[in-house]
């Protein structure tokens, strides 16, 4: 089967290229480090010949929401203009576990996504996957949240899951007939962000002073609600955190 992802060399989409690879797909990546822009659908199409399915990892480096709706919204119908074009039969996208009432921030892009999708059903058949924040989410925080010896762990209640099986989980869906609103995958252990995020210090032998602190507005209050951490009856990914910071899917923290 041939399977085009789109945010082929992002946290999640080397691993989903990994997963299709592995199982005998014929991957086409997609990404700006390969010259693609996925904002030109017509371009895009040209890439998608005998495609069978495309999944949408791209991201964007943001905790404003009205650049998160943009960049989802404006990719997102982009990508399933140049799957018409092209004659893709399935769409895969990727969103986050436990955002609905969270409609701020980044959070906000990837509910506009989902409704781009749900608006525009019939153009192309599609499948979601919600999962729960990254392993490598904690990492993320810890380079982008310090300033000098001091880290600001956002407040918040998690079950992260490794990329590498969130990536998995996206190629067998690919691989699928369309499911719309697919099971839930979530990580197998319950913690504070800021206690991953601890963790990580230690095992990486960093010294930091670590502060958690609860984000403002519905952003923040989301965050710290628990709603992040998924429901009970959702899949649980197998890699724990500890088994991840001691794989060579961890970068360490210096």
């Amino acid at each position: 089967m041939k399977i085009a992802i789109a945010g082929a060399t992002g946290v999640v989409g080397r691993h989903t290229v990994a997963a299709a690879e592995a199982a005998g797909h014929e991957v086409v990546p997609l990404s700006r480090s390969a010259g693609h822009d996925i904002l030109d659908a017509a371009a895009t199409a040209t890439a998608l010949d005998d495609v069978q399915a495309l999944i949408d990892v791209t991201s964007v480096a943001t905790i404003k929401g009205r650049e998160s709706v943009e960049f989802f919204e404006r990719g997102t119908r982009a990508l399933l203009e140049a799957e018409r074009l092209a004659g893709v039969p399935h769409h895969v996208a990727l969103s986050i576990v436990g955002i609905d009432d969270i409609d701020d921030g980044y959070y906000a892009g990837k509910l506009a996504q989902e409704r781009v999708l749900t608006a525009e059903h019939g153009a192309v058949d599609w499948t979601v996957l919600r999962a729960t924040q990254f392993h490598e989410f904690a990492e993320q925080t810890l380079v982008r949240a310090t300033i000098g010896p001091v880290t600001v762990a956002p407040k918040a209640l998690v079950r992260t899951v490794a990329a590498r099986e969130v990536g998995a989980r996206l190629a067998e869906l690919a691989a699928g007939a369309p499911a719309g609103r697919a099971s839930d995958l979530a990580g197998p252990e319950q913690a504070s962000l800021a206690d991953l995020m601890r963790q990580m210090l230690q095992h990486d032998g960093a010294r930091r002073r670590l502060v958690e602190a609860r984000l403002p507005g519905a952003f923040g209050r989301g965050m710290a609600s628990g709603s992040l951490a998924g429901e009970p009856d959702a899949d649980r990914g197998s890699i724990t955190f500890d088994a991840w910071l001691d794989s060579a899917d961890h970068t360490r923290v210096v």
